[in-house]
């Protein structure tokens, strides 16, 4: 009788809690049904600002269209949210989009779906597959990706303790996208959120060195 060999297996853990899912860049996808046409358009945004800046964009281009709903998703946890039906009965436009963005599981990501009637009225079901499937569309035409949420800090120390302060930048493997040496050393850092605390303890012992901490992106 042959014993089986005994197999150890290690598994390793990624921290996922600065990981979030988005899309790469603009996408496009298209439903038609009984002669309308709905354009669903996906773009990658930050904040409010760069959704309101694409909304009014997106009704530029496509002025004709007789509704523009759209639902929009950010924040790495995905707590700012808006779904809106632009004139489209209640709870048939803005939700089911929003419903997609929340199945694929990504964030910052807004979803525009500009709508020209074709003459025929699809109902409440209708209206709701339509918009479901246009989001949808866009959605599987994107490329999606984990985005490694970084922390911003900027620093200012004396002169003396730039060799410490890079040992740690070093050790740490921190990115710098900023900095001047003179009497008074400033440089500009960005690293993995989840490191946040360590970093922070260990630029704490480094005499005279102040640090503060910015955006998170």
């Amino acid at each position: 009788m042959h014993e089986q060999p005994i197999v150890a297996y290690i598994l390793i853990f990624m921290d996922s809690s600065d990981i979030y899912k988005t899309i790469k860049s603009e996408s496009h996808g298209l439903f038609k049904e009984k002669g309308s046409k709905f354009i669903s358009i996906a773009f990658p945004v930050k904040n409010e600002a760069e959704t309101k800046r694409c909304i009014e964009e997106t009704r530029k281009d496509h002025h004709d269209a007789r509704h523009h709903s759209y639902a929009y998703v950010i924040g790495a946890d995905g707590a700012a949210w808006r779904a809106n039906d632009d004139g489209e009965p209640s709870g048939t436009a803005g939700k089911p989009i929003l419903g997609q963005i929340r199945s694929f599981g990504v964030t910052n990501v807004l979803i525009i779906v500009p709508r020209y009637f074709g003459g025929t009225l699809l109902g409440t079901s209708g209206l709701i597959n339509a918009y479901k499937s246009a989001a949808g569309s866009a959605l599987s035409n994107a490329e999606i990706i984990d985005h490694l949420i970084q922390q911003n800090c900027d620093m200012i120390f004396p002169y003396e303790s730039m060799n410490e302060v890079m040992k740690i930048i070093k050790e740490e493997d921190i990115a710098q996208t900023d900095h001047s040496f003179d009497l008074e050393c400033r440089v500009s850092i960005h690293f993995r959120l989840s490191a946040a605390e360590k970093i922070k303890a260990r630029f704490s012992r480094v005499e005279g060195l102040k640090i503060s901490f910015l955006e998170v992106e």
